[in-house]
């Protein structure tokens, strides 16, 4: 059972109710998720805008984007974040072959590049909790950004870091609020560890 009260779309009016409206437009039914946000309209009315603006289509490459989203839910033992992000990677053109081997960690069949922002994303996800500012300050090892700056550019950069980072807030909202799935569930061999 969710954590807190899930609101329905008839409770919004104004901008989160024309934001909430656009969601259902664009997704076909109103996501558990949002429904959680509902409790504070104003923060819904701007993170549907920013989420499609993190997780739609920018410098980054968008396969690369939709898999280092889904490792992250997959990191964070997220069902509800990897059901979503599987949904909308294979939406976008990935195979259920690419989401099992990223989900297996064989990355062999992988561009040098995605392996790289894969590498990062997983640092970037499972460091800041466990290693500490004095040991890593930028939470990801210097070997890491120097290879992604060999394959990136700044904005392309930005792109990731904002993706993983996003992702990394949006699967802990979704772990805690405990939301009942609403979408297919991940590929086979596609579960969160």
């Amino acid at each position: 059972m969710s954590l807190v009260r899930l609101v329905e779309i008839e409770e919004l009016d104004g901008d989160a109710r024309a934001m909430a409206d656009s969601g259902v437009a664009q997704y076909g039914m109103v996501l558990n998720t949002w429904k959680a946000i509902f409790n504070r309209p104003n923060i819904f009315a701007t993170y549907l805008p920013f989420l499609r603006t993190v997780a739609g289509p920018g410098v980054l490459n968008q396969n690369t984007k939709d898999l280092c989203a889904l490792y992250v839910g997959l990191l964070n033992h997220c069902r509800y974040t990897a059901s979503h992000r599987s949904t909308s990677g294979l939406k976008n053109g990935l195979t259920e072959t690419e989401l099992q081997s990223l989900a297996s960690g064989d990355w062999s069949s992988f561009s040098p590049e995605v392996q790289v922002a894969l590498e990062f994303t997983k640092q970037l996800t499972v460091n800041p909790p466990v290693v500490e500012f004095s040991t890593l300050p930028q939470a990801v090892e210097q070997a890491v950004l120097t290879s992604l700056k060999s394959h990136f550019s700044d904005e392309e950069i930005v792109d990731l870091a904002m993706t993983v980072s996003v992702w990394n807030s949006i699967a802990r909202f979704h772990r805690v609020m405990d939301l009942e799935m609403d979408m297919p569930d991940p590929p086979e061999g596609v579960n969160p560890r």
